[in-house]
């Protein structure tokens, strides 16, 4: 079956030029397009989607606030946010409200197609290329940013080692394959570990694993990712 693609932005020009990307590729196909949030939500309570490619800043109703409402939804569309660096926090607020990744809007057409492919099979889109960008420009406004450290949770303490080191290469937004050969682990073990960090963490996925590592301190911004001092 072929992926069901919506496409949210306002601009008529970008969606002609994702549309065609997509409509190229045998297991995808474009369902629908909506220019604002408000829009988005309407032709969804009437269209069946898997995943939609949601712009930030629009008029009516944003990237955010559409992307929250979609994802309090029961069998929900996946969301991946495009941003520009200019809207990182927006960005940041919409992966909290559920967004299964984000992807700059230049990006490289395969690397769009594989993301939505990866979303689409229940796994987030943290790219290093543009995690450690993108959170370290907006970490300063993160709760707890400051002298004081991050935000406490309790929850850390249910973690083994070998977790920690794990969400530590999350957070830099590692693959699982990537992360299995930086700790000599076979994949499935590494996708064994996540499974538990997000069951004791109570997330969701490797996004939230993502923000609440910077959150917590548990990596700092601007610097070596590892255990915050």
């Amino acid at each position: 079956m072929s992926i069901r693609v919506m496409l949210v932005d306002d601009q008529v020009l970008l969606r002609t030029g994702f549309r065609m990307v997509l409509a190229a590729q045998p297991d995808m196909e474009v369902v629908a397009e909506a220019g604002d949030g408000v829009e988005a939500l309407q032709v969804l309570r009437s269209t069946e989607v898997d995943v939609v490619l949601m712009d930030v800043r629009m008029p009516k109703l944003d990237g955010v606030e559409a992307t929250r409402r979609i994802c309090e939804r029961d069998g929900a569309p996946k969301v991946i946010i495009l941003t520009t660096f200019d809207l990182d926090e927006y960005a940041f607020s919409a992966l909290k409200a559920g967004a299964g990744g984000f992807m700059l809007k230049d990006v490289p057409p395969g690397e769009l197609l594989a993301a939505i492919r990866a979303v689409h099979s229940g796994d987030a889109v943290v790219a290093p290329s543009t995690t450690r960008r993108l959170l370290d420009r907006f970490a300063p406004i993160l709760p707890g940013a400051g002298a004081g450290g991050g935000r406490a949770r309790p929850e850390l303490d249910r973690l083994t080692d070998r977790e920690r080191e794990v969400v530590l290469l999350v957070a830099q937004g590692l693959s699982n394959g990537e992360i299995a050969a930086r700790l000599v682990l076979s994949e499935a073990t590494v996708k064994t570990h996540v499974g538990r960090i997000l069951t004791k963490l109570e997330l969701r996925d490797r996004v939230q694993v993502v923000v609440m590592a910077y959150e917590t301190g548990l990596v700092r911004a601007g610097g070596p990712t590892g255990p915050a001092r």
